[in-house]
């Protein structure tokens, strides 16, 4: 198994979709998420793995669609795969992550 991409403009409408279950993680460092951050994303930061990795099952459910987000998008590729190697089922990288949301999306949110 393994995990999709969707674009920022597809991220843009599951943010907007109040009818459906998502879970949004965003795998960015604290000092990245006070400069721009998105509503409704928990925060992982891969720096933190030791942390949070072993309550993984508690603040995620397996089943539900995961979307992940980074700064461009290879740091949520990596997430993408650590979670569909323990079995999370529909699991989606946010192609150029928090940069191309901001470019492409909002441009009101700061880049950096």
């Amino acid at each position: 198994m393994t995990f999709t991409e969707i674009t920022v403009t597809e991220l843009a409408t599951k943010l907007a979709d109040t009818d459906e279950q998502y879970q949004f993680v965003d795998v960015r460092e604290p000092e990245e998420l006070e400069v721009v951050s998105l509503p409704g994303f928990i925060n992982l930061p891969l720096r933190a793995y030791a942390d949070w990795s072993p309550d993984i099952y508690t603040r995620l459910d397996k089943d539900t669609a995961t979307f992940v987000l980074c700064h461009h998008g290879m740091r949520s590729a990596q997430m993408c795969q650590w979670l569909v190697e323990r079995g999370f089922t529909q699991v989606s990288n946010i192609i150029g992550g928090i940069d191309a949301y901001s470019h492409h999306v909002d441009p009101n949110l700061p880049r950096y």
